[in-house]
């Protein structure tokens, strides 16, 4: 049988990096290369309805070994690798026992990775861990969940006498980019809970997230001579940099940590005429979260009464909600995988996502989702790394909730 760790070196070699600047679904065609090895792989172990669609989705489903009749659990997890970093020409190095010292990752960049600015990696010490050349990211995000997935549908499939019910597996595009669950169809994959596999350092566990939408600020100007613009001249650039200020600067990213939601300027482009500015806000608190959209008016409309009627224009796009109001009514689940986790000798850690997953979306489509980890850190760049004992440890945390499953009146 193949590990996590086997099956991880194998996927991350495959670039599947998503695109922001797309409307197609999936966003890059190179995401069904991955896809298409997956179908094959679920093929091979004899999985039924295997099926990838137009849009890059890949489910399947392994049949119950018991005559019990107890919920369908899904898992989940995204192809895609994010686009702040390439994800072309992945080359993880092992280092096989990590001894705490400074870790050269790329002579020629003269690419470091050290204790001091990477403090988690302390927890390590003795262990294997996976990094990557200093070229490209890792993608622990999220391929450690498809391996940890797959190798614990392989364990169940070659170990019969392991008990379980109905499995539904799925794999989704362009989650990195805020539309993994766009194309997900609840119905077909048929599972009445899922936990997506795609959450951090060992033991982290998460059913709230942020409440996450998206603003376009638009500002217009009117261009005079500025050897004659006295009284006449609106400089676009100006207006959006007041409506800027408007906002308060201690509720920036950088700024807030934990339930402190955020407002924040993602880019700024334009000249005296017009001007852009684009942001995300967020807040776990959904009266908050209402409460920042109702504050981007505001400061529109007292530029608007300054400089006059259609200055500022705000569009507002809400993305996702919060996870833990769908999942409460359903908490039975968290605590399932809980009981999994410490079974294993894992201490869960519950923390609110600071920023969202596939499960807030699908959790709000009828199929709640919890984040369970895979063990991954510092994603996105290139001091991406995983601690193999971490990854295998959430294939285990899978196989753990479906074997604890088996013995639970879990009622959906």
């Amino acid at each position: 049988m193949a590990s996590a760790k086997e099956r991880f070196l194998k996927y991350v070699k495959v670039d599947t990096q998503s695109a922001y600047d797309k409307e197609e679904l999936p966003s890059t065609h190179k995401q069904f290369d991955l896809a298409e090895i997956l179908v094959k792989e679920l093929e091979e172990l004899g999985l039924q309805d295997v099926s990838l669609d137009e849009h890059c989705y890949v489910m399947a489903t392994l049949p119950a070994n018991i005559d019990k009749k107890i919920p369908v659990i899904g898992f989940i997890a995204h192809m895609d690798t994010s686009p702040d970093a390439s994800g072309a020409g992945v080359s993880p190095r092992i280092i096989e026992k990590y001894d705490g010292k400074e870790v050269l990752l790329n002579q020629e960049l003269n690419l470091r990775m050290n204790l001091k600015d990477f403090p988690e990696l302390r927890k390590y010490i003795g262990q294997e861990l996976i990094v990557t050349d200093g070229n490209t990211l890792l993608g622990a995000d999220d391929k450690a969940g498809i391996a940890a997935i797959m190798a614990a549908v392989e364990t169940l499939v070659k170990h019969p006498e392991v008990k379980h019910g109905t499995l539904k597996i799925g794999f989704t595009p362009d989650e990195e980019v805020g539309r993994g669950a766009d194309g997900f169809d609840v119905k077909k994959f048929g599972a009445d809970f899922a936990y997506t596999v795609d959450g951090g350092e060992l033991g982290e566990m998460e059913y709230e997230t942020f409440n996450a939408a998206s603003t376009v600020v638009t500002c217009h100007g009117l261009s005079v001579h500025p050897g004659s613009a006295k009284n006449k001249m609106i400089n676009a650039i100006h207006v959006a940099e007041e409506f800027d200020a408007l906002l308060p600067a201690q509720e920036r990213p950088e700024y807030t940590a934990g339930y402190e939601g955020f407002y924040h300027l993602m880019g700024i482009s334009g000249d005296i005429e017009t001007a852009r500015m684009t942001y995300i806000l967020r807040d776990h608190s959904r009266p908050v979260f209402e409460q920042r959209k109702a504050n981007m008016q505001s400061a529109a409309d007292f530029l608007n009464h300054r400089y006059g009627a259609g200055t500022v224009d705000v569009a507002t796009k809400d993305q996702y909600y919060n996870l833990r109001e769908k999942i409460e009514p359903v908490f039975q689940i968290v605590d399932l995988a809980r009981e999994a986790l410490e079974a294993l000798g894992i201490k869960p850690i519950i923390t609110p996502v600071r920023g969202g997953t596939d499960g807030s979306r699908l959790s709000y489509m009828g199929l709640p989702c919890p984040n369970l980890f895979t063990g991954g850190l510092f994603a996105h760049g290139r001091f991406e790394c995983i601690p193999s004992e971490s990854l295998e440890k959430a294939s285990q945390a899978v196989l753990k909730i479906v074997e604890l499953s088996t013995s639970k009146d879990l009622k959906m």
